[in-house]
């Protein structure tokens, strides 16, 4: 029943038909999802990318006033007030003044001096009315409460008096027995940086460990939780008054699905589908969070997805059509003259399939070509007529044309129209547009520009000749690239102000960072030079009492004192050399000299320190001529040798050099126990140290980071060189010099030195220091070794008592001392006295032009942190000349 069979064939067909349909509805489903998840990890990559630039500058601008409070809380002017419950208002407004000029200086919002009960008793801010913070009571912040507990404190909130939020730095100020008597507090500002977030098109937003957002490049959002805040959360931010109002109202959001490793998808309401990537900030116990819309990515992704799809289905189809005709043609065979004509049509049908699929195949060869498919730029290819000959899928990804517009034959003027009626060849009449494009492809000019899109993407554009004359053009999208540029420049505009050209920008960044190099630098050198005051008057006091005490024991406790003084003029020189180095504000004087003179000096030395320890200190002569600062390499080889005398339990430290080529390489040896590779380049950072044998004679942490920067400024390269268990070589290359200088003079012979107190007998002496305690200090010195102190005093005291014929054999002259130098003030002494005595320059200041000017008026220059020993031999030295 024939008429009963075609019924069913039909139902057969129609239900294979369908199931194909859903087949291919499944994999182009899956394939979507694959592109879509694949698109939305590639703009996660770039969003984090992002986000880890915003965190490295907000890292960057809490680290860069975290030393300040440290350095604030040894301040003696405010640790002596501190500790003076009664002291008179005369004292705090004094600090107030110093506590707005280092604000100044540091560029911090303010600085706030609280007592030991939380009260503001001086701050920067004390000149402006109703937000000074001098008379609030910051007890209840936790900044204070864990200075006070642990030392230091840290802490973002409102301001209570201000309302300016900020991120708090707190340090505790200590007495002499460590028990913490104040809290200084700096306050950092931290909306420029957010103010910077509100620029991209991204939204960037930080939270707290508790889920408060307090940073927004939206500002409607600050103060939003993420979550629900529990009872005990809300109470405690009542308590310090951290953002006002307790934080009440929830972000809306809707979670979608997580895509992994901190990256989550999902909905805002007034913004749509977002890719959500977050990163933590250990030290502050934040998370920084960038939100980047998924719209676009999205989008790509479905289209590439349905033309996929729609390429399954027609494959699909054409296997059911010659599925059907090969059905028919077997049905057919039942008749000898149907067969005959089927198979005549058969054959006809497939020479014509056969012309198609070459002639397709010649197409693909032509058109959208294999060879090009793998080639991350869109690419398109023109012949001599300007007529599209090849292009590869990107091509059409990146312009986005509809199927079936780009053909081979095409020309490419009909494509630059289409683009130009869409906005893509930028503003101008379309005629002149294209006109100039045609004429490019003509000339055969390699040409190279970048266009900017209404939708902020940036194309690179790329032409090259082709030698039968036809033209292949590139299409690379670059806006990654140029998105992390503009990052870059945002991150500087955050520091600077902005500007409309990058060189502008980049010279404005520089000044900005030489100003504050230089301010850091004045900073640090004024902090270190008070620091250094009050030590240098205790060393004066030790030295005096050292010939006064009675036993061998109390002696002893003497010299460690002394010892510990001794470390911390170590340390504070070693800031201070750091800061000189990194600013550029050290001087090199770079000459030829022989090599051996210096090493044989610093084996002899040492060698003593190495026997000392049961080491053998061993140096090979040499005859080599390098060209180097002297006093520099001497500082970098110390260093060298000291450590390896210090980290050697036993065995035996090689001093000696090799040559290599035009260099000089200086190696010290050790035999100790060596250094692992993964902590070699650590090493040379501030304040890291290995762990030596004794605890006790571990170093600051500061000479091999100097050793470091004295290299670089020398171009001298440092090596290093370790195994495990069996030693280490620390090395330096300097280059071969031509002819050895002559060798410096030393200014106190060792005869001199080891002479008695009874060449100082009767040296008449004038001290003149602004620091009264360093001057009374000096003056008892001066006095157990036998000189006449005439005067111990400031310059008014020195202009008052300087009469004709009344000047001393010696004169030891500070160079601070208020309103005048100690330059300045020798002139009209000397008027005065009408007469020029013998000169000591005696000051902390480490200015290579002090030295200089020395030198020139020929007067003696002698730093404060030298030991006691050597002022006494620079004294004698200058009394004996004197005389």
């Amino acid at each position: 029943m024939p008429f009963l069979r075609r019924p069913r064939r039909r139902v057969h067909t129609w239900l294979l038909l369908a199931g194909l349909a859903v087949l291919v509805a499944l994999v182009s489903l899956a394939v979507m999802r694959h592109l879509e998840r694949r698109s939305l990890q590639a703009d996660a990559a770039q969003a984090r990318e992002q986000l880890r630039l915003k965190a490295d500058a907000m890292q960057a601008l809490i680290e860069r006033y975290g030393v300040l409070p440290a350095v604030l809380a040894l301040d003696p002017d405010i640790r002596a007030a501190l500790l003076r419950p009664d002291a008179p208002a005369g004292v705090f407004d004094s600090l107030n003044h110093k506590l707005e000029a280092v604000n100044g200086a540091a560029t911090t919002s303010t600085l706030t001096l609280l007592d030991r009960n939380g009260l503001a008793v001086a701050a920067s801010n004390w000149r402006i009315p109703g937000s000074s913070n001098v008379g609030n009571n910051y007890r209840f912040r936790p900044y204070f409460q864990r200075a006070m507990q642990e030392g230091s404190g840290t802490f973002y909130a409102e301001g209570v008096t201000t309302a300016v939020p900020g991120y708090f730095l707190s340090e505790a100020v200590r007495d002499a027995q460590g028990v913490p008597v104040g809290v200084v507090v700096v306050k950092v500002v931290l909306r420029p940086l957010e103010a910077s977030w509100g620029e991209m098109p991204e939204t960037v937003f930080a939270n707290d460990g508790n889920g408060v957002i307090f940073l927004s490049s939206r500002p409607t959002w600050r103060y939003q939780v993420l979550h629900q805040l529990d009872a005990a959360i809300r109470g405690r931010l009542a308590n310090t008054r951290q953002y006002g109002p307790v934080p009440r109202e929830q972000l809306e959001y809707r979670p979608i699905e997580d895509l992994g490793d901190g990256v989550r998808r999902v909905r805002l309401p007034d913004a749509g589908d977002v890719i959500w990537i977050s990163q933590p900030l250990p030290r502050q116990g934040w998370s920084l969070n960038l939100l980047r819309a998924s719209h676009d990515s999205l989008a790509t992704a479905r289209t590439q997805a349905a033309l996929i799809g729609a390429g399954l289905l027609a494959l699909a189809l054409l296997g059911f059509v010659l599925w059907q005709r090969r059905r028919l043609a077997q049905l057919r065979e039942r008749s000898r003259v149907e067969l005959e004509r089927m198979v005549k049509h058969h054959a006809q049908e497939l020479r014509t399939a056969q012309d198609g699929l070459v002639q397709a195949a010649h197409a693909a060869d032509y058109g959208e070509s294999q060879s090009l498919q793998h080639l991350p730029q869109g690419v398109c290819v023109v012949d001599a007529q300007l007529n599209l000959v090849a292009w590869n899928r990107r091509y059409v990804e990146l312009f986005r044309f509809p199927p079936g517009f780009i053909h081979v034959g095409r020309p490419i003027a009909d494509v630059f129209l289409f683009n130009a009626r869409r906005g893509l060849l930028g503003p101008g009449p379309i005629d002149e547009a294209i006109e100039r494009r045609l004429n490019h492809l003509r000339s055969g000019k390699p040409h190279m520009h970048e266009r900017e899109r209404s939708d902020g993407s940036v194309i690179e554009i790329r032409g090259n000749p082709l030698p039968d004359g036809g033209f292949v053009t590139s299409y690379a999208d670059i806006t990654a690239y140029k998105n992390a540029a503009r990052d870059l420049r945002s991150l500087a505009d955050a520091l600077t102000q902005r500007v409309d050209e990058r060189t502008r920008d980049l010279a404005g960044a520089k000044r900005e960072a030489e100003d504050a190099n230089r301010s850091k630098t004045r900073f640090v050198a004024a902090a270190v030079h008070d620091l250094l005051q009050p030590l240098n008057a205790a060393r004066m006091f030790l030295s005096a009492l050292r010939g006064r005490l009675p036993d061998e024991g109390t002696r002893q406790i003497a010299e460690h004192i002394d010892s510990a003084l001794t470390a911390q003029d170590g340390i504070l020189n070693s800031l201070l050399d750091i800061s000189r180095l990194e600013s550029g504000a050290l001087e090199t004087r770079i000459q030829d000299f022989a090599l051996d003179p210096l090493l044989d000096a610093l084996a002899k030395e040492f060698g003593i320190l190495a026997t000392a320890r049961g080491l053998r200190l061993d140096y090979v002569r040499t005859q080599a001529v390098v060209r180097s600062d002297r006093a520099l390499l001497r500082r970098v080889l110390q260093n060298f040798l000291s450590n390896a005398i210090r980290y050697t339990p036993r065995g035996r430290i090689v001093l000696g050099c090799r040559r290599e080529g035009e260099r000089i390489r200086i190696e010290v040896h050790d035999s100790g126990p060596g250094i692992a590779e993964a902590r070699h380049r650590e090493i040379f950072e501030e304040f890291h140290r290995l762990d030596g044998n004794d605890a006790s004679e571990r170093g600051t942490g500061l000479g091999l980071a100097i050793v470091e920067r004295i290299a670089r400024l020398l171009d001298h390269p440092i090596r290093l060189r370790s195994v495990l268990e069996h030693g280490s070589v620390f090395s330096v290359s300097v280059p071969r010099g031509e002819h050895a200088g002559t060798a410096l003079p030393a200014s106190v012979t060792a005869a001199e030195e080891l002479r008695g107190d009874s060449l100082l007998d009767g040296c008449r002496v004038w001290c003149v220091d602004d620091d009264a305690l360093v001057s009374r200090a000096t003056h008892v010195l001066l006095e157990r070794w036998g000189c006449q102190v005439l005067l111990s005093g400031n310059a008014d005291d020195a202009l008052a008592a300087a009469e004709p014929g009344s000047a001393p054999d010696l004169l030891l002259l500070d160079v601070r001392l208020g309103a005048l130098s100690g330059p300045e003030l020798l002139p009209l002494l000397q008027q005065r006295w009408q007469q020029a005595p013998a000169v000591i320059l005696y000051t902390a200041e480490q200015d290579p032009a002090l030295r200089a000017l020395a030198r020139e008026n020929g007067w003696h220059f002698l730093s404060k942190q030298a030991r006691t020993s050597a002022l006494r031999a620079l004294l004698t030295h200058a009394c004996q000349r004197a005389r």
